[in-house]
C-alpha cells in the first residue's frame, strides 16, 4: 500500500467554510460529555463534605474539551512526521518520574508534582505510543507482513511497558502492549504472527507468576502478587487480598435496580470502598444509582466505542486507521479491565475508567484521543467531498 501524500499548495486549497470548521461526530461528543456528566454527578454525591473533587474534575474536563476542539481542527496526518519525537518523549517522561520521590504511603513513582495537577507521564504515554507506533507501521507499509516489522513494533512497545511496570504500574504497562497488538492487527499482520505473540505473552505471564517466584526471583511487587493471588483464590483472606473486590461486590449488589441514593449508599459514605473516586468509581455508581445508573454508563461507553470503530472504518489513510485502532484498543481494554475488577472477573490493577474516574491526566489524555478521532472524522468527510489533499 502506497501512503505517499501529494500536498496541494496552501494558496490553492479552498477556504474552509463555517460548516466545515464545525464538522464533527456529534454522537462521539455526546458519549464523551455524557460520561463526564455522570462522573461529576457521582463525585459530587460520593465526596465527603468539603471536598472539591467534582469542581476539579469539571475543570479538567473543560481543559480537555478545549484541547479536543483544537486538535480536531488540525490534519492528524501531519503528526506522522513526529513519530520518533513522540516515542522519545514517551520514554523520557516515564524515566523522569524515577527522579521524584513517591508520595507518602503511595509506594509508587508515577507522578510529577506540578502546582495544579499531579502529572502522570505514563497516562500521556498511551497516546504518544499510539502515534509513534502508527507512524512506524505506516513507514513500513510495504513490509507490514514481515516478521521483523512485527518484532520491532512489539519491542518498541515492550521497552516503554517495562519502564512503566517498574514504577510500578502494571495496568498501564499492559495497555501499551495492547495498543501495539491493535496497531499490528489493524495494519493487517497475519494471524500466524498474532497467535505467536499471544503464545509468547501467556508464556511470559507464566514465568513471572509461577516460575520466577519459585526460584526466588520476584518481578512483581508484594501488593501486586497479593492482588493476583486474591483474584485467583477469592475465598482466601477476604480482609487482605480480596478486601477491595469484596467491598465493591457488596456495594454493587446492594444497589439493586435503582440504587440506594446518595444518603443510603453506606459503602460509599463510610468509605468502605477503597479509592472510590478513581479505581472503584463504577462500584459507587452501582450502589448509588443501581442497575439503571450502571446500564447508562455502560451504554455511553458502548456509544463511544461504536463511534470510534465507525471512524476507524472511514479514515482516509492507513495512519488514521491505525491511530483510531490504537485509541479503540486503549478505551476498550481500560473499560473492560476497570469494570471487570469491580465485579470480580478481573484482577485489581489500578487502571482508571476513562472520563469517569477522577484524575486530570486520564481526563486530558482521553479528550486528546477524542480530538484525534474527530480530526480523522473531519478529514475523511472533507476527503469524500473532494476538498482534502490527495492521498494515495
Amino acid at each position: 500500500m502506497n501512503t505517499t501524500a501529494i500536498q496541494i499548495p496552501e494558496e490553492q486549497q479552498p477556504k474552509r467554510s463555517l460548516r466545515e470548521w464545525l464538522r464533527f461526530d456529534p454522537l462521539l461528543l455526546l458519549a464523551a460529555l455524557g460520561l463526564v456528566g455522570c462522573s461529576l454527578v457521582t463525585l459530587h454525591g460520593a465526596a465527603p463534605s468539603g471536598s472539591h473533587d467534582a469542581e476539579r474534575q469539571a475543570a479538567y474536563a473543560g481543559v480537555g474539551l478545549l484541547l479536543a476542539v483544537v486538535i480536531s481542527r488540525f490534519d492528524y496526518s501531519r503528526l506522522r512526521r513526529y513519530r520518533y519525537g513522540f516515542y522519545g518523549l514517551m520514554l523520557l517522561g516515564n524515566v523522569i518520574v524515577y527522579a521524584f520521590p513517591a508520595p507518602s504511603g503511595a509506594g509508587a513513582q508515577r507522578w510529577i508534582p506540578l502546582p495544579f495537577i499531579q502529572f502522570q507521564p505514563s497516562e500521556f504515554g498511551k497516546i504518544l505510543m499510539i502515534l509513534a507506533l502508527a507512524g512506524f507501521a505506516v513507514d513500513r507499509s510495504r513490509s507490514l507482513h514481515a516478521r521483523r516489522t512485527t518484532a520491532r513494533v512489539m519491542l518498541l512497545a515492550l521497552l516503554g511497558a517495562m519502564i512503566v511496570i517498574g514504577q510500578p504500574d502494571l495496568g498501564t504497562g499492559i495497555v501499551y502492549v495492547i495498543v501495539a497488538a491493535a496497531v499490528l492487527f489493524f495494519s493487517g499482520t497475519s494471524w500466524k504472527q498474532l497467535t505467536a505473540l499471544a503464545a509468547l505473552f501467556v508464556t511470559a505471564c507464566a514465568l513471572v507468576l509461577a516460575v520466577a517466584p519459585a526460584v526466588g526471583v520476584h518481578v512483581l511487587q508484594p501488593y501486586q502478587q497479593q492482588r493476583l493471588t486474591g483474584f485467583l483464590h477469592p475465598s482466601q483472606n477476604p480482609k487482605n487480598q480480596t478486601y477491595q473486590i469484596s467491598q465493591s461486590l457488596i456495594a454493587i449488589g446492594s444497589g439493586e435496580k435503582t440504587g440506594r441514593g446518595v444518603a443510603g449508599a453506606t459503602q460509599t459514605r463510610y468509605q468502605f470502598i477503597p479509592n472510590y473516586e478513581d479505581d472503584f468509581i463504577f462500584a459507587v455508581v452501582g450502589e448509588t444509582y443501581g442497575f439503571v445508573g450502571a446500564a447508562l454508563v455502560l451504554s455511553l461507553y458502548a456509544l463511544l466505542i461504536w463511534r470510534t470503530l465507525r471512524i476507524l472504518t472511514i479514515a482516509k489513510n492507513l495512519f488514521g486507521t491505525l491511530v483510531a485502532g490504537g485509541v479503540l484498543a486503549m478505551l476498550m481494554f481500560q473499560v473492560f479491565l476497570n469494570v471487570g475488577m469491580t465485579i470480580g472477573i478481573m484482577p485489581v490493577t489500578g487502571v482508571p475508567l476513562p472520563l469517569l474516574s477522577y484524575g486530570g491526566s486520564s481526563m486530558l489524555v482521553t479528550f486528546i484521543s477524542i480530538g484525534l478521532l474527530q480530526s480523522i472524522y473531519a478529514e475523511s468527510k472533507a476527503a469524500s467531498a473532494g476538498k482534502a489533499r490527495v492521498t494515495l
